[in-house]
């Protein structure tokens, strides 16, 4: 699609919108209920998901909306979408429901299979993350708004390879990705850090880590928003099974293995952002 600058305003203040209602009960006690998949859902949820789906449906440009708290839109229908929202209204619930901060709103545009606008936005942390396809990325923060990556680091140089997992689901086979490549550059200090949600893709975008693999289930909205910022910083995120991870190489492109979505079944391959 064509960069719009006047779209992406819009989306920004959609997400900073829900993240002021999110807030708003974050402060306070709220109830917790628990979906058929075992996964917590709060008022938070609810509320914010009404604030983006409402924003997104009063936009003069109109696209389909498929968000986790939205009712099921079947295949046959969701599969001849050429361009739509993939939107997560909170990300990390876990997180939120802990009151560590680590949750974002995630809004993306889907076109073709692809993310070409994301907007991750963190309210506790007061931390905006945007990019659009052929445009670059950027992070805002209440001080300063910089263009992503804001941090280089090439590990050959700075003996550093840092690698980010996650908060909730730190298993054997992360561990032994991190190993293997500790084995691949022993010259190499490995520094793992630990994060909630889809702040980890922005650390990879931002330059403040290197790597974040994912083994462990994801489905397609936790991830779309973050992977167009990730994307629009010049950074990638491949497909951990085509992968090549026993010859980790930094700073290259490797085309065959992307991320993609509307797929029939919406959960996600497991995947390395680097």
């Amino acid at each position: 699609m064509q960069y719009d600058q006047k779209l992406l305003d819009e989306v920004i203040d959609i997400a900073v919108q829900a993240g002021s209602e999110i807030i708003e009960i974050y402060k306070k006690d709220f109830s917790i209920e628990y979906k058929d998949d075992k996964s917590p859902l709060t008022e938070a949820d609810k509320h914010s998901n009404d604030v983006i789906c409402t924003g997104l449906q009063r936009l003069d440009r109109q696209y389909p909306i498929l968000s986790e708290e939205n009712k099921a839109v079947e295949y046959a229908e969701r599969k001849n979408w050429d361009c739509f929202w993939l939107v997560d209204p909170i990300d990390g619930t876990k997180e939120f429901i802990k009151k560590n901060g680590e949750f974002t709103v995630n809004i993306a545009l889907i076109e073709n299979g692809s993310p070409v606008m994301g907007v991750v936005y963190a309210p506790a942390l007061e931390t905006l993350y945007y990019g659009m396809k052929g445009h670059g990325a950027f992070r805002k923060t209440s001080s300063k708004l910089e263009t992503l990556p804001v941090i280089e680091n090439d590990p050959a140089e700075s003996k550093i390879i840092r690698v980010v997992a996650s908060r909730s689901h730190l298993n054997e086979e992360t561990s032994n990705f991190i190993d293997n490549i500790a084995k691949q550059y022993p010259n190499c200090e490995i520094e793992k850090v630990s994060k909630g949600s889809s702040l980890k893709l922005c650390m990879v975008a931002e330059g403040s880590a290197d790597v974040y693999p994912r083994v462990a289930p994801t489905m397609e909205w936790d991830t779309a928003a973050a992977q167009g910022v990730v994307e629009a910083a010049g950074k990638h995120i491949y497909n951990f099974e085509t992968f090549p991870s026993d010859n980790v190489k930094f700073n290259l492109e490797i085309i065959t293995c992307k991320i993609t979505y509307n797929k029939e079944n919406l959960l996600n391959p497991f995947f390395i952002v680097l």
